[in-house]
């Protein structure tokens, strides 16, 4: 008996123990940083789509609601095109991702437009505005 090499199962299910503690501690950690990356990801495409019609206003003096006068594409997940709603004097635009539904989102919205947008709820044009 004195060569036994190797673990008992007691050893052993203290392992799997600790394991499994981690494991329950780093997923939640990891929904949180992919939650956020959507978020970035929203932010970004309507920084982009606020510099595309500004540059579209620049040529045609007024805004556009549809993405072929934009030359705009979305990040994917990223759904931001059907809710444009644009005038001669101002614009403003919600993005949502499809992995968190339509109830989170981030919004803007530049010069006058008849109802600024409610996702997020900017209080001032420019400021962009996210649920979370």
């Amino acid at each position: 008996m004195q060569d036994n090499k190797g673990f008992t199962l007691i050893e052993l299910l203290i392992v799997v123990v600790i394991i499994g503690i981690l494991a329950a501690i780093a997923i939640p950690k990891f929904s949180a940083t992919r939650e956020k990356a959507y978020f970035a990801a929203m932010k970004s495409d309507i920084k982009n789509l606020a510099s595309q019609q500004e540059i579209y206003y620049s040529d045609a003096y007024t805004y556009s609601a549809t993405a072929a006068d934009l030359s705009f594409t979305n990040s994917d997940g990223v759904i931001i095109i059907p809710n444009i709603t644009a005038t001669s004097s101002g614009w403003s635009a919600t993005a949502t991702h499809a992995a968190l539904g339509t109830t989170e989102g981030c919004s803007l919205y530049y010069g006058t437009v008849a109802t600024p947008p409610t996702l997020g709820g900017p209080t001032q044009p420019g400021e962009v505005a996210c649920t979370s």
